[in-house]
Parts: structure tokens; sequence; C-alpha cells
């Protein structure tokens, strides 16, 4: 009896479905992590707020005057789905009871929309490692294992839409060129064999053969046209991510007998015609939704050229003004580069650098045939990491995730080095025994990929744990928190809320109606808003002695009104516990004072990077807060561990002093009324 053998899966493949499915779970659990305000701000905040009428922030970007994000790509990827998920709404909560209109589900649901998006990503990879012949198990778990992948990938920011586009464009130039390629190769063959075969039959048959061949040069033109107008319109960056991808696109077989100069001015004008019919259907969608170009005007044909606004242009406009970049933070111009591409991709991404670095020193060195041609695949992945590293670098804003659409390429091009080593043969053409040193030590493939793998993966592990759990972890928690306030709170009571240190809060968490929608009593026929009964103050980074002055003027204004029109209030303070003791100090200070602070809950975890926990501190073993009882706070250092610096004990309240700190502490602030 035979036996067959049964050959082992790929262990590369194996982790890659579990960090998949490790990527889809992260989404449910949910991820707390709140990286930057822009990825709720610029999409779920404004997609809920016109989708379920809730009192939301509209920033500026989406000012009518000069609206400079579109809403076309949001109105098909999020504002639909949205839509289908309030009319499921209606039937789940009547038959079942399930309400999914809530804060979680406002904070799942669109994150579940990008994780699906984000396996175009992956896909891409495939496609491309397929067609060229190139291993994909090692490189799909490169990519899964990314933190890119894990956490920016799936929170609702517009570059996580552009990383996605721009993969998928990435896997069509790369088809398109391997299929020319294939089809002018077999073109001049077939061509040389016509011109030498003697006889007529041969010639008709090589004739033939040459003209069912087939078509090449404008292959997939309509697509890639419409993926660039849907990229520019998503994020108008998306401009120096393409223009290498379509350049190599309308590059391809330049220099073959075949392709002329007038394929490649041919292939622009298709290019520029085929763009035309989505940058339409976009243009129209936004000025529709901003409230340019009515229905009454269309129905009327009273239609100019001022019913039409073209967003993209009014974000290029906006940002090639560097005073109003600066206003959102300047930067270095070699922050992409020496701070960015390495806390996106750590090893990965210092390996690119000093990849293209030696490059430049081989062009420099005349050492031209080491070189990838332009028309390469290589060149191909070269000009689509470092054409927008290098243009992004000239704008003084520069931020992490806007680089994150060169994922693909850069996994693409680098990862086998993770797994095979920095230099499969000796990189040197001189030997001396340093360089020997170098190679033996850090750069052969039996040394360098254990160190590799282990600095890949265990920053990887962290940056997930930071971004996607503990970094402003707290702000969500406390929107949710309030939106179960609210609806038990009484209908005549006001909620006011101030927050230090941390950033914005999406009040598409909280759930109230909006105040800005006109409504009609359905007795008298009255029009009417709601009242606004939920407030939000944000001081951003402000010193707290500033701060207690903004309480204190707060609290006088709330008692007036009470007096004056019988309006009841309750004020909140949320800030980062890593300042309770500085805030401890300042209400303790002033014994005279009016108002006082108690504490309501803590949120972990949470960590504001505008203010890092100390390291020593005061313990907080059930501090409350009120001045009259000063005696539940604890000093680290106790009497009995003051001749013993490494007791259990001390040591114990100083993992607890830290701990604590990383939190969102919400206060009660009242008036301290006189016994």
């Amino acid at each position: 009896m035979q036996f067959q053998s049964i050959k082992p899966r790929d262990p590369s493949l194996v982790s890659y479905f579990i960090l998949s499915f490790l990527r889809v779970v992260l989404v449910f659990v949910p991820q707390l992590g709140y990286i930057h305000p822009d990825e709720f701000f610029q999409s779920v905040e404004v997609v809920a707020g016109d989708e379920y009428g809730l009192e939301v922030t509209r920033t500026w970007e989406f000012n009518t005057t000069f609206p400079i994000r579109s809403m076309a790509i949001t109105y098909f990827g999020m504002k639909i789905p949205f839509s289908v998920l309030r009319f499921v709404s209606m039937y789940s909560n009547y038959y079942l009871g399930i309400n999914l209109r809530g804060s979680y589900v406002t904070l799942v649901f669109p994150r579940l929309l990008m994780v699906a998006l984000s396996f175009v990503n992956d896909w891409s990879l495939y496609r491309i490692c397929r067609s060229y012949g190139l291993q994909y198990q090692f490189r799909l778990l490169t990519l899964a294992s990314s933190y890119v992948m894990l956490v920016y990938a799936t929170h609702t920011f517009s570059n996580s839409i552009e990383m996605a586009l721009c993969s998928l464009l990435l896997y069509i130039v790369s088809d398109c060129m391997i299929h020319s390629n294939t089809v002018i190769y077999q073109r001049e063959f077939l061509e040389e064999k016509y011109r030498k075969a003697q006889r007529t039959v041969e010639k008709v048959r090589f004739y033939k053969l040459k003209s069912s061949l087939p078509s090449h040069s404008l292959n997939k033109c309509v697509l890639m046209a419409t993926l660039c107008v849907a990229g520019v319109f998503n994020r108008p960056t998306f401009i120096l991510f393409g223009a290498p991808l379509v350049f190599h696109w309308l590059l391809r077989g330049m220099g073959t007998k075949t392709v002329t100069f007038a394929d490649f001015n041919l292939r622009i004008m298709i290019f520029v015609l085929s763009a035309i019919p989505s940058l339409v259907l976009f243009v129209i969608i936004d000025s529709i939704y901003y409230g340019y170009l009515t229905m009454a005007e269309i129905e009327l044909q009273d239609i100019g050229i001022n019913n039409f606004v073209v967003t993209p242009v009014n974000f290029i406009r906006y940002n090639i003004i560097a005073e109003n970049t600066a206003q959102h933070g300047t930067h270095p111009f070699y922050t992409h580069v020496l701070v960015n591409v390495p806390l996106l991709y750590n090893v990965l991404g210092v390996l690119a650098i000093f990849s293209l670095l030696f490059m430049i020193y081989r062009f420099a060195t005349n050492d031209y045939t080491s070189l990838p041609r332009a028309q390469s695949f290589v060149g191909l992945m070269l000009s689509a990491i470092f054409f927008p590293i290098i243009t992004l670098s000239l704008i003084n804003h520069q931020e992490a995730r806007f680089l994150i659409p060169i994922t693909v390429p850069l996994v693409l091009l680098h990862a086998p080095k993770l797994q095979v080593g920095l230099a499969a043969n000796y990189p040197f053409k001189t030997p001396t025994r340093m360089k020997d040193f170098l190679y033996h030590n850090l750069l052969c493939p039996a040394v360098s990929p254990k160190y590799l793998l282990k600095i890949w993966y265990t920053a990887n592990v962290v940056l997930t744990l930071f971004y996607g759990f503990l970094h402003q972890g707290g702000v969500y928690q406390l929107a949710e928190y309030f939106s179960r306030q609210v609806d038990v709170r009484s209908s005549n009571v006001h909620i006011h809320l101030v927050t230090s240190h941390l950033y914005s809060v999406p009040q598409c968490f909280v759930g109230l109606p909006s105040t800005e929608t006109l409504l009609v009593n359905p007795d008298n026929g009255q029009k009417y808003r709601r009242t606004k009964q939920f407030f939000v103050y944000e001081y951003g980074s402000l010193e707290l002695e500033q701060l207690y002055r903004k309480l204190k003027l707060l609290v006088d204004v709330c008692e007036m009104r009470s007096i004056s029109a019988n309006q009841r209030y309750r004020l909140y303070l949320a800030i980062p516990s890593s300042l309770s003791e500085q805030l401890n100090d300042i209400f303790q200070n002033r014994t005279a004072a009016l108002i006082k602070h108690s504490q309501v809950r803590v949120f972990y975890p949470h960590l504001s990077t505008e203010a890092m926990p100390k390291v020593f501190g005061q313990h907080p073993c059930g501090i409350n807060t009120d001045v009259d009882e000063l005696d539940d706070t604890c000093p680290i250092y106790a009497l009995e561990d003051e001749q013993n610096p490494f007791s259990v004990g001390r040591l114990l309240k100083q993992f607890s002093s830290v701990a604590h700190q990383f939190g969102l502490i919400l206060y009660r602030i009242e008036v301290r009324r006189i016994k």
C-alpha cells in the first residue's frame, strides 16, 4: 500500500490568513485608539449628521462658500451604506428590539467598510506577484503584519481609501506593462520571421499570426482614468502617487520598433478623454451636495459656470499657500524621510531609504549597469515609492498618514530582505577586514534575517497597541458615556463638557438630534428648532491655571442662568489623568474657591502625548478631590520607605501611580455651597 505524501501548507500563507482574520476581529473589539481627528471629522461625523440628523461638528473643510473636501467618494462609499443601515435599523429595532444606531455601531460599521476595502491592497499585491512570477506568500505575510494595515487601513481616513486606489492602479499598470511587453516581443518576433520568409504561404501564416495578436496600447485606459479621477477627488495628493504610475503606463514599449511618439501622444489624448465622464459626475455630485446646483435650476435649465464647484481645485488653491498649511503645523523638509517612513515601516522603511542611497552612489560612480531600467518593474516600484515622498517633502505640513499609499510597492520591493537577508552575495568589490566583518556579522543571509524579523514584528505589535488602543483611547469612551447620560437626564438639564489636552470629541457618538434641523409642529403647523442642550468647550493644551479661570467663568454664567431662567445644568471637565495631580494642587491652593471638582469616572486606556505620564508623582489611592477631604491622597514616598528606596510597597505604589496616569478622568464641577 502506497501512501501519498501530503505537502504541508506554506507557514507564511497560514500566518497571513490568521493576521487577516485578526484585522477583521480588531474592528469588532473595537479599537479605541484615536489617531487623528480627520479619521472622524472628514467622514463619519459628516455622514452620520446628514443621514441620521444628528448634532455634529462640520469642520471648515466642508464650508459651502469654499469647500475643499469632495463628498463624491464618501457618498458612494459611506452615505449609501449608512442609508441601508438606517433602513435595516428601523425594522431591527421594531421587531427585534436591536438598536443599530448606537455609538458602537456608528464606530464599527464604517470601519467594517474600511477593512473590506483594505483587502484591495492584499489582492493587488497578490495579482502583481502572480503576473511577474514573484513569491507572494511572504510578501502577503509582511503586508498583513504591518500595523499600517491593522490600524491605519481599518480607520476611516481618506488616506486609507487613497492607499487602496493606489494599490489597484499599481496592479493595473503592472499588468498592462507585462502584457504590452509580451505582445511587442511577439509582434517583433513575427515581423522578423515575416521578413525572412521565402515562400508566400509562410508570409501569409506569419501575417495572420501577427494580426491575431491582441491590442495593448490603450489597454484598460477607461478604468485607469476613472480610478485617477476618483483618487483625485478623494484626496488631490493622489496626483503625486498616480503620476509616476500613469507615466509608466504611457511609456510602455517606447524605444521599440512598434511603439512611437505618436502612440505616446495618442495614449495621453485618449486617457484625458476617458476621464471626462467620471469628472463630470463627481463635479455634479459635489455641486448638488454643497447647494451650488439645485433640482429647480436643472428643471428650468438655468445653469451657469457658478453652479459648479470643483473641490480638488479649491484644495490645491488652499494648500499651495504655505501660510495656510503652516496653521496645521510646520515640519522640516526631512520629516517624511527621517521620521515618518521609519515610523510607518521601521526596518523596511530604513532598507528602502538605504537602497535608494546605494543606487544614487552607483549612479554617481558611473556604475550604470547595476541600475534598474526606467521601464522595468523595479523602476516602476521605485518611482511609486520615492516620487511621492520627495514631492510631499516640499510641503511644510508632513504627517505620517500621508505616506501610507506607498505600502504595497514598498512591501513588493523590499519584503524579501526580511527573509533572505540584507545581502545575498558579498556586496563589496574589494574585500577588507572591516568589510568582511560587516558582511559576516550584519549583512549575510545567515545573520540579518534573525534580527530584522524580530525588529519588524516587535515594532508592529507595539505600534498596533499604541495607535490602535492607547493613543487618545478615552475619547470614544467619553462620548459613549455621554450618549447614555443624555438619555437618562431630565429634559430641562443642560450638559456642559470642558475638555483639555485631548483630541476633539466626535459628537456623532453622543447621538443627539440636530438643533439646525427645521421641524414642524403637527398640531398647529408652527416651525421650530430644537434647543441645544449639550455644549462642548475644547481648550486644546491650555495651561491648567487658565483652564481653572475658564471653569470659574463658565460656572458663573451657568449659575446666573439658573437663577434668572431657572435653567438647570451639569458641568464636567475631561482631562488626562496624568494632569490630575497638578489640577488637584490648583483647586487645593484656592482655599476660598467657590467651585470644587469631584471625580466621576476614569476611562482606560488613554494617553495624550500633550500630557505624558510622569514617572514620579502622587499615588492616587482612591483620591477624593474635594479639598475638605485631603487625607484621601497618599504620597508615593511613605515614611517607612525613606530608608529603603526599593521596598516592595514603594515599587508597587510607583507602578500604580504610573498606571493610573494612562487614563482619561471625568470630573464634575460644582459650586461649593456654604454648609
